[in-house]
């Protein structure tokens, strides 16, 4: 059985850094000595609200053989030092550090491996972007190489929406929390003061940039692929919100690289729904094996890419599982795609008359489909789009063989809006026979980023602009009798904040027209991949989650009510853990710029002697003009509030 350690790592400021080491038995001679070391760096809180992850920690140093290191990042958790926002240069130095460090323990072989999903997935890519030398290799499982355009703040340059009712408001909740007094020691209510005194919302810098300037740039790959040289293995899945990394990633890396890209939602993937689910600690162990230990085991040898190829069901929230194929590809691009144009002038249109085709806006139109990067109840799967088509210009062309589509398709229009500022949303569909509408693929576009998102321009209304901009990269067959569906409107809500005035958008199907990435002929590798099945049943509890869509009539106005409890019980490790997170996403359907989110968080801890908890309560509201910002952060002991901060902040509305 592994040994656990906590551990405190010094970084250059004096500041330390709480961690856990599981280390591979001594005596067992199937496990090679000395041990390569593992880091998985994470905001989440290894003492409590995430010991549950400890099993996979030990499953790699029991039966695999190394050595891991879960550390709580610089002011989280037990550490040290202040949560001051996401990916910070000083995070990604100390996470140089600390991999200095492992690699000089005395039981290392001087080779170290960087994953996680997530945030843990995210500052894997950026620390091998510094080359730290001992890094030699990386899985990267559900992030991203644009953290503003593919992360949980913008949408095709519209800021996102109802994730602001989860993971903003949870994340302070959480960030605020105290240290463990059992790692920490008498002092955890002095730092526990200080870190609620200092603590300042994240939220806030997302809304002080609004575009894409220096701030979004920091840490994102997709600024210089060819920075790292690690071996880097990628996981992506069709069915979250970080799936353009897969192919991006895979055609402009240039070190050692492999892509696994499955059904998956954002959890995990040996249980997530939709599947089929395999074992992944087992694919990344052939990695770390081969790079981390030397061993020729052939899994840099094999084609690099590994996809499952999707094909039509019925829709359902609660989707177990896609039909579908796994297979190789050879890398990226592939010589058998081809470009293939569907044009709108071509098309079944839903919409009477010759064109050009006029859309008045909803803002409530897009409750449809998913929440895209978060993987468990309430965040479900699309269902069918017809609801969302009623209120949506809808193109259709008709199959007669079979289509495969593999890679981002790109939607070109000509649109005019009514207003300076308007969003184009397209979803790219398949028509099952019965006519239910799946959804595909789609994309968003803020069209004052038409020519740039680092310098966005105002519309002229009413004049007609040629745009072009990608759907999310995705993989699936349009099987014969099927159809190829295009719905165009001007929201997604409530996915992102609508725009910030009524308006009417134009669209000429002359010269508009969807371009899929058409797979063109069998692949070259006929032999399937052999992939580890899943040890464990899929997760889907839906005790204590809320999901709903409300129209309310008389108010005109459209809600989205999320929320999901959970209590946990204290075992050997971890504390006893109560947690509540929810909220309320609204918009007015006439006047999309009258937007808001209600959330709350609180999380519960009961520890020997006394209990702690922390609750942040948000309220976000849009007029034409501006966001206003109203957050409260109570910190309690023993049911007593001991510190409490209150913050009101109004941010203009550039170009939303």
């Amino acid at each position: 059985m592994a040994r656990t350690e906590d551990v405190w790592i010094g970084m250059r400021d004096g500041a330390r850094l709480a961690a856990t080491l599981y280390l591979p038995p001594e005596d067992d001679p199937e496990l090679p000595e000395p041990r390569a070391a593992l880091l998985e760096a994470l905001p989440y809180r290894k003492d409590d609200l995430t010991a549950h992850y400890r099993p996979e920690y030990h499953r790699f140093a029991d039966e695999f053989g190394y050595a891991v290191c879960r550390l709580d990042i610089r002011g989280t958790g037990s550490s040290e030092g202040s949560a001051t926002g996401e990916y910070t240069a000083e995070e990604l130095e100390d996470l140089t550090e600390v991999i200095a460090w492992l690699a000089d323990r005395p039981w290392s072989n001087g080779n170290v491996g960087m994953f996680g999903t997530s945030w843990s997935g995210f500052n894997s890519l950026q620390v091998a972007m510094l080359r730290p030398p001992a890094l030699k290799a990386i899985c990267s499982i559900f992030a991203s190489d644009d953290r503003y355009a593919d992360d949980v703040h913008y949408y095709g340059g519209a800021l996102k929406q109802l994730d602001l009712a989860d993971w903003p408001t949870y994340m302070d909740a959480i960030n605020v929390l105290p240290p463990d007094p059992r790692v920490c020691g008498e002092g955890w209510r002095d730092a526990w003061e200080r870190r609620v005194a200092e603590y300042e919302p994240w939220l806030f810098g997302w809304l002080e940039h609004q575009r894409y300037d220096a701030f979004w740039k920091h840490g994102s790959l997709r600024e210089d692929y060819g920075a790292i040289e690690a071996a880097t293995m990628l996981v992506t899945g069709w069915a979250d919100g970080y799936t353009n990394i897969a192919l991006r990633g895979m055609a402009n890396l240039n070190c050692p690289k492999r892509l696994l890209a499955g059904p998956w939602s954002h959890a995990d993937v040996e249980t997530s729904r939709p599947g089929p689910n395999l074992d992944l600690d087992r694919e990344m162990a052939r990695w770390w094996d081969r790079w981390l230990r030397g061993e020729d085991n052939g899994v840099d040898r094999e084609p690099p890419i590994v996809v499952f190829v999707r094909r039509p069901v019925t829709p359902a929230a609660d989707l177990e599982a896609y039909p579908g194929t796994w297979r190789f590809e050879s890398g990226w691009p592939l010589d058998r795609v081809r470009e293939r144009g569907f044009a709108l002038a071509e098309a079944e249109a839903g919409q009477a008359g010759d064109g050009p085709d006029r859309l008045e806006v909803h803002g409530d139109v897009g409750w449809t489909a998913w929440l895209s990067c978060a993987g468990l109840p309430p965040w479900g799967q699309a269902v069918d789009q017809r609801p969302d088509e009623a209120y949506s210009l809808v193109y259709d062309w008709p199959l007669e063989g079979e289509l495969e589509i593999l890679g981002a398709p790109v939607l070109r229009a000509r649109v005019a809006s009514s207003a300076p500022v308007a969003y184009l949303s397209a979803r790219l569909c398949d028509v099952h026979p019965d006519g239910t509408s799946q959804l595909v693929t789609r994309g968003l576009l803020n069209l004052t980023h038409r020519d740039s998102r680092e310098e966005p321009s105002p519309l002229e209304p009413g004049r007609a602009y040629d745009v072009s901009f990608e759907l999310d990269v995705t993989s699936w067959v349009f099987e014969p009798g099927h159809g190829v569906r295009v719905d165009l409107a001007g929201t997604d809500w409530p996915n992102c904040w609508p725009p910030s005035a009524p308006l009417t958008l134009t669209i000429e199907r002359e010269g508009s027209q969807i371009v899929l990435p058409m797979v063109d002929g069998p692949p070259p590798i006929a032999e399937p991949p052999d992939l580890p099945a899943s040890r464990r049943p899929q997760a889907w509890d839906t005790d204590g989650v809320t999901w709903k869509v409300e129209r309310d009539l008389i108010g005109n106005e459209t809600r989205a009510v999320v929320g999901y409890h959970n209590r946990s019980e204290a075992d050997e490790v971890a504390p006893a853990i109560a947690e509540r997170v929810g909220g309320v996403v609204g918009v007015s359907i006439d006047d999309p710029g009258r937007a808001w989110v209600s959330a709350t968080a609180r999380y519960e801890l009961t520890w020997p002697g006394t209990v702690v908890a922390t609750e942040v309560r948000s309220r976000i509201e849009s007029d034409a003009e501006g966001y206003q910002v109203h957050l409260e952060i109570d910190a309690e002991e023993d049911g007593s509030v001991r510190w409490s901060r209150r913050f009101d902040r109004r941010f203009a509305r550039d170009l939303q």
